[in-house]
């Protein structure tokens, strides 16, 4: 490790060796290593010149070496300086970037990358920033990074980032989709679910937000796929106001003791049977309460009871919510 103050593997060998022998020549050194005489000399010799060995003043071919808290530490504060003076060089580099490119773009507020490797790149360095809190809006098939490939989030949940992901209903076609949200909730996403999404997004910390442009949310060519940088401004504030919404409305996802999403389908003891299964589906078709209790011969009281009580099974808070549930624990 010495080489980062400025000694080849060689001279540090050498050094280690005449530290602790106190003193020593070529011939001691020689003996110690697999240097022949010869360049044991030429390396004691370069390690006074650096400052590190002192030659007796009685007897030149012996060395004493020069104590490291004396001869390494000057060189490593300097080294430490160094990096500091390139660190905030490449801060003012990174800087002077953000300016010139919000310039180009609509404006100090946005920034526009271009090709999905730059996507990846950018959700990558997000979320390995983000101290507080990560917004997701999952929707079905991925655009520059793969629920598998994401390590990036399993790191920011060890570091204590809450994660908020809202998937769409089409996102679970995927067959692998569920085992992803499993291991995502299992490591402490808090995930919920709503029939649909109007666009892909993540949210850092309220201060970023990233979302591809296209309208598809997809584009035929990766180099082609164009993708929006927010930072603090109204359309942020409004891109964050559009996830508390569906937030509110999304039905939580929950990981049952086999690892699995909600509940146990139709075999669900606590699942509705009967008129309250036929009352969901009517519920669910968008008929109104006093459609719904014309069908079931009943007051519209009754049905607002009724539906009260199964949001109450399922604990959820809305009817949207009671919607989703039912549909994702085969209730209808």
């Amino acid at each position: 490790m010495l080489e980062t103050v400025g000694l080849t593997a060689d001279e540090s060998e050498v050094y280690r060796l005449l530290v602790a022998t106190g003193t020593a020549s070529a011939q001691d050194i020689s003996g110690r290593s697999d240097l022949d005489v010869v360049s044991a000399r030429l390396l004691l010799r370069a390690l006074e010149h650096k400052g590190l060995a002192s030659a007796a003043e009685d007897s030149p071919e012996w060395f004493t070496a020069v104590p490291p808290q004396v001869a390494l530490m000057p060189r490593l504060q300097r080294h430490f300086d160094a990096l500091e003076q390139t660190r905030a060089a490449v801060y003012e580099l990174a800087e002077t970037h953000r300016r010139s490119a919000w310039a180009r773009s609509t404006g100090e507020a946005v920034e526009i990358i271009t090709g999905a490797a730059a996507l990846r790149q950018h959700l990558r360095q997000l979320q390995h920033g983000t101290d507080r809190e990560m917004m997701w809006f999952v929707k079905a098939q991925y655009v520059a990074m793969s629920p598998e490939s994401n390590q990036e989030e399993f790191d920011a949940l060890d570091r204590g980032v809450l994660y908020r992901a809202l998937y769409e209903q089409a996102y679970f076609d995927d067959p692998d989709a569920v085992d992803y949200v499993v291991k995502g909730v299992c490591a402490g996403e808090v995930a919920r679910a709503v029939p649909l999404l109007p666009l892909r997004m993540a949210i850092a910390d309220r201060s970023v937000a990233i979302l591809p442009l296209a309208a598809s949310g997809t584009s035929r060519n990766p180099q082609e796929l164009r993708a929006a940088v927010v930072r603090e401004s109204s359309l942020l504030d409004a891109l964050i106001a559009l996830f508390e919404h569906h937030w509110e409305i999304g039905a939580p996802l929950r990981v049952t003791e086999e690892g699995q999403i909600g509940g146990a389908g139709t075999t669900d003891a606590a699942s509705p049977v009967g008129e309250d299964r036929h009352l969901l589906s009517l519920m669910v078709a968008g008929m109104t309460d006093e459609a719904i209790a014309g069908q079931l011969r009943v007051s519209k009281r009754t049905v607002q009871r009724r539906i009260q009580g199964l949001m109450s099974l399922a604990g959820v808070a809305t009817r949207m919510q009671l919607g989703w549930h039912a549909a994702r624990r085969d209730w209808l």
